[in-house]
């Protein structure tokens, strides 16, 4: 499965943006100019994320992007899914039933077991995505990454 770089930079940039100390706010500026990241693009992505009630934004000269709940309660699932959606990667057009070797119609009935294989892949994948929050993204970066990115950001 390939996903878009903007999907990398949403990751990070939540990761970064749950680093903040409670309240505090980065912008897409802050948060552009730290991955080194294209302003207007990272801006729509993030608007997606805002959208989707995973993060905030605010104006004003304080304001910015901040997680909308506790970092507990964002998984990976949910960051993907804001600018990615959920669909399927893999599209089955029933070629089994086309060409020189073309079934029979009573054969393709049911989907083929390359389909329902591609199916439980995604669904395992997800699956994982599901069950991986923020809280413990945060939980396995080194002891020293937080304070860094707090520094950097402001």
């Amino acid at each position: 499965m390939k996903l878009p770089a903007s999907t990398e930079w949403v990751l990070h940039c939540a990761t970064a943006l749950a680093q903040l100390e409670p309240g505090v706010s980065a912008s897409a500026g802050q948060l552009a100019e730290y991955f080194d990241l294209p302003l207007p693009y990272l801006a729509k992505q993030l608007k997606a994320l805002v959208k989707a009630g995973l993060l905030t934004a605010s104006t004003g000269p304080k304001g910015g992007f901040r997680l909308a709940r506790a970092a507990s309660e964002i998984t990976l699932l949910q960051i993907v899914e804001a600018v990615d959606g959920a669909a399927s990667p893999y599209e089955c057009r029933e070629i089994r039933s086309q060409g020189r070797g073309a079934l029979p119609q009573e054969e393709c009935r049911t989907p083929c077991i390359l389909a329902a294989k591609m199916g439980e892949a995604h669904r395992a994948w997800r699956r994982t995505l599901r069950e991986v929050s923020l809280a413990d993204i945060l939980a396995d970066l080194p002891p020293h990454a937080p304070e860094r990115t707090r520094r950097r950001l402001s």
